[in-house]
């Protein structure tokens, strides 16, 4: 049997595309003066907050996107304000660093039409040491420190609908399968999920466990020599069924018909996590998850400025 050709594409919606792609790099930054900017009393005792978590996820945001130190950042969000007309307060570099590490950041998504249909995927990012060239042409510094970033992308929106950060100090195998778990409960559990795609490190007993249990239909590839499990479980049941299909139709076509391909869609978003900064500016791991946060949310409110759509050509 010959191989197919691979399936060409074409955008539909390029002129309004085109003007979202115009509109991520406008400085147009809005301040809604009914926004919660102060913090309510909170009736305990103690100094209550002076600010409210919008106001220092703003700051944070403004940070993120101009890559400015927390000094930096103070200033700029003063200069805004007053161009925007408003006395309001501005954080100082002390309470965002204080604020950063328990912030509760709000991630904003519009959602998909239907069910679900998530994509998973991890990378690193450095938290501590020399860059890249650095570290090729003078060996760098020994201590060389990162995160691992776990996302779960919509495939119809593009947005990401749950995020996890990890230390790299332990393997993959027991990273990995208790990570998947956290990123489902971040789903509602109102919310129908369809597939779960994610590469061949997550085909573990706890992941097809937890995605069965949720409903929904596993993409994952079987390690290469995979056993068959004892079905004592759904997800053990759907595991089999699809190490049987790779056996007996091939890792390629199963792959093609199982859509295995679109998650090349979350590996393009994590580049995309990655454009905001190779590296991380926070110093401790708290600081670290809202940074990484923050991006994502960043990153969102892109997304839905609009996307490409395509379709098969011929």
């Amino acid at each position: 049997m010959s191989s197919w050709s691979p399936t060409k594409y074409k955008t539909r919606n390029w002129p309004s595309y085109n003007t979202a792609l115009k509109q991520r790099g406008s400085l147009s930054i809005w301040f809604d003066p009914e926004m919660s900017w102060h913090a309510p009393p909170t009736g305990k005792r103690g100094r209550p907050p002076a600010f409210n978590d919008a106001a220092i996820q703003v700051c944070l945001t403004m940070k993120v996107l101009f890559g400015m130190p927390l000094r930096q950042t103070t200033g700029f969000v003063e200069s805004l304000l007053r161009l925007a007309g408003l006395d309001w307060k501005v954080p100082d570099f002390s309470t965002l660093c204080r604020r950063q590490k328990t912030l509760n950041v709000s991630i904003p998504y519009r959602g998909g039409s239907g069910p679900l249909h998530l994509l998973i995927d991890a990378t690193g990012i450095k938290a501590e040491g020399e860059g890249e060239w650095n570290a090729r042409k003078h060996g760098g510094s020994k201590k060389r420190l990162w995160r691992k970033l776990h996302l779960g992308m919509d495939e119809e929106t593009l947005e990401i609908r749950a995020v996890g950060v990890t230390t790299s100090n332990v393997g993959d195998a027991p990273m990995l399968a208790p990570m998947l778990p956290d990123l489902l409960e971040q789903i509602p559990p109102d919310q129908d999920i369809a597939t779960v795609t994610a590469d061949g490190a997550y085909d573990t007993r706890r992941c097809h466990n937890v995605i069965a249990a949720r409903g929904a239909a596993a993409i994952i590839p079987p390690r290469k020599n995979a056993q068959l499990w004892k079905p004592t479980t759904a997800g053990a049941i759907a595991r089999n069924e699809a190490v049987r299909a790779c056996k007996y139709l091939g890792r390629a076509l199963w792959r093609k018909l199982t859509g295995y391909h679109r998650r090349s869609r979350a590996e393009t978003k994590m580049n995309c996590v990655k454009l905001l900064g190779q590296g991380l500016m926070a110093r401790d791991f708290d600081r670290q998850v809202a940074e990484l946060q923050v991006r994502i949310a960043v990153l969102n409110r892109y997304t839905a400025l609009g996307i490409p759509v395509t379709e098969p050509v011929g």
